[in-house]
Parts: C-alpha cells; sequence; structure tokens
C-alpha cells in the first residue's frame, strides 16, 4: 500500500483520499444508528449526503435535524471539518502532533493541497492553519451558544453552536434549524438576529478567504506594504464581492421578498444573501421567492466562488479578477497582465480560462441533464447545478425530490468542485514534456 501511495502523484492521492473519505462517510450514513428512525438510509442517500458534507456543499435530500441522529450529525460535522480543512491538513497535524517525520513526497501533497506559492515553510503554514481554525471555531462556537443556548436548553444550545460555528467556516452549510423552525429552512428564523447573522458571515468570509492569505495578513499586520499580490487582490475582491451584489439584492428586491422587515433588517438579509451565496449555503429568507435578477446574480456568484487555498469552492476569486484584467490589458492593448504595480505570469491567465470555461460549461451540461430528467425549469437546474460544482449548497428546493440519476450527476459535481477541476485534470491525464521545437506561427480571427 505504501509503495503505491509513494508512486502516485499529489493530485491522485488527493482524489484517491477524497474518494476513500466519501466512501467511508456513506458507509457511517447508512448504519441504522445514525438515523434518528434508526433505519438504514439508502447508499445512494447516504453517498449524496456524505458527498455534499466532505466536500463542504451544504445540498442535502434528507433535512440535517430531523432525519440524522446525534451519532449521523456527528459523522456529518466530522466529514466537513476534514472537508472544510483538506484531510492532508489534517493527516500533517495528526503527524507533527505524533512527532513523525514529514517527508518531502508528503509536503508536495500539502503544497498542492492548500494551494500554496512554494514548497517552502509548508509545515509552519501548517500549524498556523490549524491553530487559527481553532481558536476561530471556539470563538464562534461560544457567541452562538450563548445564543441558542436561552432557545434550546445548555446541552442542545451549545452543540448547534459548535455545529453551526464549523459548518460556517467550512463554508458547508449545512444546519439544524429543521427542528426548530420547519425541515430545510436553514436560518430563515433568524432573518433578523443580528447577533446569528453577523457571527455566521464573519466566519464565512474569514473561511473563504485562504489559508496562504491568512499568514501573509498576520506576518505583515505591521506593514501592509509587504502584503503579497495574491492577498490583496483576495481582500480587495472580497470586499467588492460582498458589498457591491449586496446593494444589487436590496434593489432587486425592494417592496417583495423582505415586505414586513424594518430597513436595516432588509439591509442585513441583503448583505447575507450576498455573503452566503459565495459557497456558504446559508440562507436567511426563501430563495424560491427571489426575484429572477437576484437568482441569476446568485448563480454569478456562486460561480466565482472564495479563494483559493481556502474552506471556499467556486473558480475562485482571483480566477475573477484574472479575467477581468485581461479584458481590461486586451482593451487597452496591452501584452501583460499587470494588477497592483506586478506583472502576472501569462499561465495564470491559461489556468484562469481553462477553469472558467470549465465551471460554466460542467454547469450548463449539468444544468441540462437535470431539465431532461426530472423536467425541472432551465432557472431551477442552473441554479442546482451552479451550487453543486461551487460547493455552496444553496438550492431553490428541488433537491430531495429529484431522481437518482440527477443525485448523481450532482455527486459528480459536487466532488469536481472540492478537489477542483485542474486538480481533476491533472490526476486523470499524463504530463507531455515538450521538445524546443515550436510548430509554425498562423493568426485565426476571433469576435
Amino acid at each position: 500500500m505504501g509503495s503505491l501511495i509513494g508512486r502516485m502523484t499529489p493530485t491522485k492521492i488527493i482524489v484517491t483520499g477524497y474518494l476513500s473519505i466519501i466512501l467511508f462517510g456513506a458507509l457511517l450514513l447508512m448504519l441504522p444508528v445514525s438515523s434518528a428512525e434508526h433505519t438504514v438510509t439508502p447508499f445512494l442517500d447516504a453517498l449524496f449526503t456524505a458527498t455534499s458534507a466532505t466536500c463542504v456543499t451544504g445540498l442535502i435530500v434528507y433535512d440535517t435535524a430531523t432525519h440524522w441522529s446525534l451519532l449521523g450529525q456527528v459523522i456529518i460535522i466530522t466529514l466537513i471539518q476534514i472537508g472544510g480543512l483538506g484531510f492532508i491538513t489534517m493527516a500533517t497535524m495528526i503527524a507533527t502532533i505524533s512527532r513523525r517525520r514529514i517527508g518531502l513526497k508528503s509536503r508536495f501533497v500539502m503544497q498542492e493541497s492548500i494551494a500554496a506559492p512554494q514548497m517552502g515553510g509548508i509545515v509552519r503554514l501548517t500549524r498556523f492553519v490549524f491553530t487559527v481554525t481553532v481558536a476561530v471555531e471556539v470563538t464562534g462556537a461560544v457567541i452562538l451558544s450563548l445564543r441558542f443556548i436561552p432557545m434550546f436548553g445548555f446541552i442542545k444550545g451549545v452543540w448547534y453552536g459548535v455545529f453551526h460555528s464549523i459548518s460556517a467556516f467550512c463554508n458547508a452549510g449545512f444546519d439544524l434549524m429543521g427542528s426548530y423552525s420547519g425541515k430545510f429552512t436553514s436560518l430563515t428564523a433568524f432573518e433578523s438576529d443580528w447577533v446569528v447573522n453577523i457571527v455566521i458571515m464573519s466566519l464565512i468570509v474569514f473561511g473563504g478567504l485562504g489559508f496562504y492569505v491568512w499568514e501573509d495578513i498576520w506576518l505583515h499586520r505591521r506593514d501592509k506594504k509587504h502584503f503579497s499580490l495574491q492577498s490583496k487582490i483576495v481582500v480587495c475582491a472580497t470586499v467588492f464581492l460582498i458589498i457591491v451584489p449586496a446593494i444589487f439584492i436590496l434593489i432587486f428586491q425592494h417592496g417583495n421578498v423582505e415586505t414586513g422587515l424594518t430597513r436595516p433588517a432588509q439591509g442585513l438579509a441583503a448583505l447575507f444573501q450576498s455573503v452566503t451565496t459565495r459557497t456558504a449555503g446559508f440562507n436567511s429568507v426563501g430563495l424560491d421567492k427571489l426575484e429572477p435578477n437576484s437568482q441569476l446574480l446568485m448563480i454569478l456568484l456562486m460561480l466565482i466562488g472564495g479563494s483559493p487555498g481556502s474552506t471556499a469552492g467556486g473558480m475562485k476569486t482571483t480566477t475573477f479578477v484574472v479575467l477581468l484584467l485581461c479584458i481590461h490589458a486586451v482593451i487597452r492593448k496591452e501584452d501583460e497582465l499587470e494588477c497592483f504595480g506586478r506583472r502576472i505570469d501569462k499561465t495564470v491567465l491559461k489556468n484562469a480560462v481553462t477553469i472558467a470555461m470549465s465551471y460554466v460549461m460542467l454547469c450548463l451540461f449539468g444544468a441540462m441533464a437535470l431539465c431532461y430528467f426530472d423536467g425541472v425549469t432551465m432557472m431551477q437546474a442552473v441554479f442546482e447545478t451552479s451550487s453543486a460544482i461551487a460547493t455552496v449548497g444553496l438550492t431553490l428546493g428541488i433537491t430531495p425530490n429529484l431522481s437518482a440519476a440527477s443525485h448523481i450527476i450532482l455527486i459528480f459535481l459536487m466532488f469536481l468542485g472540492r478537489v477542483g477541476c485542474m486538480t481533476m485534470l491533472y490526476a486523470i491525464v499524463q504530463s507531455q514534456t515538450h521538445g524546443l521545437s515550436k510548430k509554425p506561427l498562423e493568426k485565426i480571427a476571433v469576435g
């Protein structure tokens, strides 16, 4: 077994690792003790739930609070934690605690797993990630517990605080409010609750910034001029993609869904939807009642997602920015992509175009398949497939009622979204080395 792993590339190890965790999680969820009714959960439904949890998506076929027992909920939140941080990060921390030596191959895999720019200091970065994760999740759990304990009692309140803190930080979107406000209601009962909304949003944003960005901001917190280009792009893009969409959602929904809410509550609901859409999966208002303009905007936000090396999914904020920089360079007839006084390697642009096209094509093909198998509307299908491949978890309410074929499609999209389209391609396709010779150059017309 060890020799087999030794011959595998880092990308194949990542893909195989996630597959193994998902299958093991599905088998555990099938057990009678994992369900509240103490019955065997069908394999496909257990596989869907395990995939959604490990890929930190949040799409569900059963309400988490009412279908699963406490053990089932513990299994789900454990899969979320492993999937959010990455099983490589978890394995590294176990190896570090047990004082085992971490070899060069393991460091390569770690670098690939958390999208670190270099292998140097990768173990230190992993320790930093683990420490910050524990600190942030504990802080979130304490604040949420103080809010939930008066509502649910001490034990249940603490459990709800811990579960939702981990789920929010890992951008998973799983919730336990089904037994409180009704099945599949997410956080709609807390649409005007400032404490719950702000804490959940803060955890989502922090988890979606990216592990490398955390360390970079911490190391250069006293001298912002030394922030890396990636950190600057991520922070600016994150702020922009939170504030601007929130304004548009507020405009689109004016006088419609949030009727009855105060002005501040309307702003809070719009801001929450803007934050959670980029791969978190919680919702504080009924998404099926939103205006089509808002739903289309949310689809775009879901596909953009969070940042590289974070708990979030999507094609990533940096990919989005690089594509915008490309448009800017073409308009200005410039040969190089520039941002914050730095040039960006053209290889990055190739990767960005490949990733963006992969996400869009998979989303559309998956949507067409859902329309074919279940006869849902194109808006519902695109919303669902965008949510799956971007590992968001938001839904217009059609997931539990979809056919087995559509569930398999969503499982495939969730898995691709978590491991990454590029990682999957590298794991399948063998790289080829090219000689020094180049083919003849010929121009073609585009546009």
